[in-house]
C-alpha cells in the first residue's frame, strides 16, 4: 500500500498538528490516516530538541503499547491455524520461565488478550502473582503480554520478531518496523522527551510483545488498513477481535484490589483492542517514558489514525489527530485523560 501524500514542516501547508505541538511544547509528532485504504501522513517538528532533523514519514518512533495489537494479531493467527486455543490453560503450551503460581491458575490466552488475568501491569520487584480470579474483571496488564509472547514463541517455534516479520511486517510492506532496534533506524529516529528535556532513546535488543515496537506512522497505518479490511485473520476471528468482551472500569485502567469499580458502559475490551461500544471504534494507546502513541480505527467506515509523539505530553494531540477522519466525541479520550499520566 503506497503512501499517497504527506505534509511536513517547511514542505507543505501549515497544519493543525504544527500549531498544537507548538502550543503544548511537544518537539515533534507524526500522524497517519487511513481512509478507504489510502494512507496520508502529516508530520511536524523535529526529532530532537538538540541537533534534531525535521520529522518525516520515515522517522522511527517508539510505539510503546501499540505493540500489543500486533502481538495479539500474531496470537490470533495461531488460533486460526489450530495451534493455539483461546480457552486452553497456557500451562499446556509452555511451563519454562513461567512462575509456578501462574501455571496452576488456569489462565488462558483469552484472559491475557482481554486483560482479565488478574496480573499487575508492571512486574516491579515483587514476585509475580494473581490479584483476582481470572476472567472476573478488567485490569490492564503488560505482564500478560510477556507471558503471551512466551506461549506464542513456543507454539510457533519462532522468536516473536521473526514471526512478525514473516506474517505481518514483510507482507504489509512495513519496511521500517521491528520489535528490535535495527541499525538502519539510527539515521532517522525520534528521541523521547519530558518537556524540553531529552531522555535516553529506547533501543530494545530483544523483542518485547508489550512495548518494544519501533515503527513509523505510515508503517503502522498499513497495519491498521489491514485490520480494517479484515485481511489478517479468518472472518470469525476478525469479528471477535473487535467485539466487546469485558467492560472497562470507569476512569481507571489498572485496579488489582478492592471492590470492583463501576464499569464504564461506553467502553470495553476485546481480544487485543479497546472498543467504544456505541460506535465500534477500536483503540490502543502507548506510553513509555518520553513517548506517547495512539491508534484508533472504525471498521464500518474503513477509517483509522495513528499518532506517534516523542513527548510525555503526546496524548494532548488525540483530538487533533483523530478529527480529520474520526471526529468525536470519543469516550476513550476522556478515559485516557483520566488514567494515563503525563
Amino acid at each position: 500500500m503506497a503512501v499517497t501524500g504527506w505534509t511536513a514542516e517547511g514542505r507543505g501547508p501549515r497544519s493543525a498538528l504544527h500549531t498544537r505541538i507548538a502550543a503544548e511544547s511537544i518537539p515533534g509528532a507524526a500522524v497517519a490516516t487511513v481512509v478507504d485504504g489510502v494512507v496520508t501522513v502529516v508530520t511536524a517538528g523535529v526529532t530532537g530538541r538538540a541537533g534534531g532533523q525535521p520529522v518525516g514519514p520515515d522517522t522511527v518512533f517508539d510505539a510503546a503499547s501499540l505493540s500489543k495489537p500486533v502481538a495479539a494479531c500474531l496470537a490470533l493467527q495461531l488460533v486460526d491455524a489450530g495451534l493455539l486455543a483461546l480457552d486452553r490453560p497456557l500451562a499446556d503450551y509452555r511451563q519454562g520461565d513461567i512462575p509456578p503460581a501462574l501455571l496452576a491458575s488456569g489462565v488462558t490466552a483469552r484472559h491475557l488478550l482481554t486483560h482479565t488475568a488478574g496480573l499487575p501491569n508492571l512486574r516491579g520487584e515483587q514476585p509475580l502473582r494473581l490479584w483476582f480470579e481470572p476472567g472476573s474483571r478488567f485490569s490492564y496488564a503488560s505482564t500478560g503480554f510477556a507471558w503471551l509472547q512466551l506461549v506464542v514463541e513456543a507454539v510457533a517455534g519462532e522468536p516473536l520478531e521473526a514471526l512478525a516479520q514473516q506474517r505481518l511486517f514483510g507482507p504489509l510492506g512495513m519496511a521500517r518496523t521491528s520489535f528490535e532496534w535495527q541499525p538502519g533506524f539510527e539515521a532517522d529516529h525520534a528521541v523521547p522527551h519530558d518537556g524540553h528535556e531529552p531522555l535516553p532513546k529506547h533501543r530494545p535488543a530483544h523483542a518485547q510483545a508489550a512495548w518494544s515496537l519501533q515503527t513509523t506512522a505510515p508503517d503502522y497505518a498499513r497495519f491498521l488498513a489491514a485490520v480494517l479490511d479484515r485481511r489478517l485473520l479468518a472472518p470469525a476471528t476478525a469479528r471477535r477481535w473487535l467485539t466487546p468482551a469485558v467492560r472497562l472500569p470507569r476512569g481507571q485502567a489498572v485496579q488489582l484490589d478492592g471492590p470492583p469499580l463501576p464499569v464504564d458502559p461506553a467502553l470495553a475490551w476485546g481480544l487485543g483492542w479497546g472498543i467504544e461500544v456505541a460506535n465500534g471504534t477500536f483503540f490502543q494507546w502507548g506510553k513509555v517514558d518520553g513517548v506517547r502513541a495512539l491508534a484508533l480505527g472504525h471498521a464500518a467506515s474503513r477509517s483509522a489514525v495513528v499518532l506517534l509523539a516523542h513527548s510525555n505530553r503526546g496524548l494532548r494531540l488525540m483530538d487533533t489527530a483523530a478529527d480529520p477522519v474520526l471526529p468525536g466525541p470519543h469516550p476513550a479520550f476522556a478515559w485516557l485523560r483520566a488514567c494515563v499520566t503525563e
